[in-house]
């Protein structure tokens, strides 16, 4: 168990038993892991942020100590699967933070149950799928069961071997990765509407494009005007670009959590 959760369980919310970890005490963020990842890969982040915030930590559907089911794996369901486990847990309202694909899950679950969270930060994220430089999506289209012996070498083989329930799914998880990856979407009318504070944040040498990261940003009214002096006319959206950072690197980077922490506390 990572860095030594006070508590940690498994919740039946829509068919699926989430595995999750609580560590630290205060207002609740829902921390939420890459694709092939688990909530190990944050690293560093995750004690940087559970010593000033209660952190709920989740294995996605199919991901680290969560077994599959038999679901196609999407977006939108995943993130009915969060905002199910905040009502299991007796949440009423939190903050919701995730990276690459679970970023993609906070922020539909921001869209799709906008009254349980609170703050939204999602790091390394596209709101649709174009946001991606091409050659990333050229490599996710090579995503599938085809590639779970080579992938065997990677480090989220490794943590998957540790953890998962049925070391015989992996190939299954590469290929409904893969699958929800060769989706098209473009969520730009859903992303606008959000009321939530949302910070948006990437590496400056990130998978995503630099400007898509800028785009995301405006369509939450930021980077529109100058904002006065006395800044009254700021957006409640804010936007970090972390020097330095590649989408390999940015998840376990000390600097995240550094970024991060002031837009939480911020009344």
């Amino acid at each position: 168990m990572s860095n030594a959760s006070q508590q940690a369980g498994y919740a039946p919310v829509n068919g699926i038993n989430l595995y999750y970890e609580i560590h630290g005490s205060g207002q609740p963020v829902v921390l939420l892991h890459g694709g092939l990842g688990a909530i190990e890969m944050f690293g560093e982040v995750l004690p940087a942020l559970a010593a000033k915030r209660q952190v709920i930590a989740v294995d996605l559907q199919a991901h680290g100590r969560t077994a599959d089911i038999d679901r196609l794996m999407r977006y939108e369901a995943m993130a009915d699967d969060i905002a199910a486990l905040i009502a299991h847990l007796g949440s009423r309202k939190v903050d919701v933070m995730g990276y690459s694909l679970g970023g993609g899950v906070a922020l539909r679950t921001a869209i799709q149950h906008p009254d349980v969270v609170r703050k939204l930060v999602v790091v390394s994220t596209p709101f649709k799928r174009d946001g991606w430089y091409p050659e990333i999506l050229v490599g996710q289209a090579q995503m599938g069961a085809a590639a779970a012996e080579p992938m065997k070498q990677t480090p989220m083989y490794q943590t998957y071997s540790n953890l998962a329930p049925k070391l015989e799914d992996w190939p299954v998880l590469l290929s409904k990765v893969g699958n929800l990856l060769l989706q098209p979407y473009d969520w730009s009318t859903d992303v606008a509407a959000i009321k939530a504070p949302v910070l948006i944040v990437a590496g400056d040498a990130d998978a995503i494009r630099t400007s898509h990261a800028v785009d995301f940003f405006g369509l939450l009214g930021g980077g529109q005007t100058d904002p006065g002096w006395d800044g009254s006319g700021m957006s409640n959206a804010q936007l970090a670009i972390l020097p330095g950072l590649t989408h390999y690197t940015i998840f376990s980077s000390p600097a995240l959590a550094a970024t991060v922490l002031p837009f939480l506390e911020r009344p």
